[in-house]
């Protein structure tokens, strides 16, 4: 089936696989997705992702992590640039998602990365979505 939009498809496949305690999800491929997994990765919400090649154009496998006792380590993930609605913002402008405790991962033109990174790169660009 086509997805038209594959960050949505990948934020919905991680909130549902928060919601049953799954220890990973398998998330479409593209170079969006791998740029918000890595984001992920490097902020430490995910354990690891890596990409499973297949003949329909490969898979990321997230491994998803959770805190000692099994609380989820994401709480909530919104999408705020859609389609039908693009959301741009100059580095000024970039959210603090719970002062600063969650993240915003944003498109820009050196790649996708979170609002701290942008902040130190004085870039702006698309906000793709806020992860707490």
């Amino acid at each position: 089936m086509a997805v038209s939009d594959p960050i949505s498809d990948m934020l919905t496949r991680i909130r549902n696989a928060l919601d049953n305690k799954a220890k990973a999800v398998d998330c479409l491929n593209s170079n969006v997705c791998r740029g918000i997994a890595q984001v992920l990765k490097d902020e430490g919400y995910i354990d690891s992702f890596e990409v499973v090649t297949d003949p329909r154009g490969g898979k990321l496998k997230l491994k998803l992590k959770y805190g000692p006792r099994g609380e989820q380590i994401i709480t909530h993930v919104k999408r705020e640039s859609k389609p039908g609605r693009r959301v741009y913002n100059s580095v000024e402008q970039l959210p603090r998602p719970v002062q600063g405790l969650g993240i915003a991962v944003v498109s820009t033109s050196k790649g996708v990365m979170s609002d701290r990174k942008c902040r130190t790169e004085r870039v702006g660009g698309e906000l793709l979505c806020i992860v707490q």
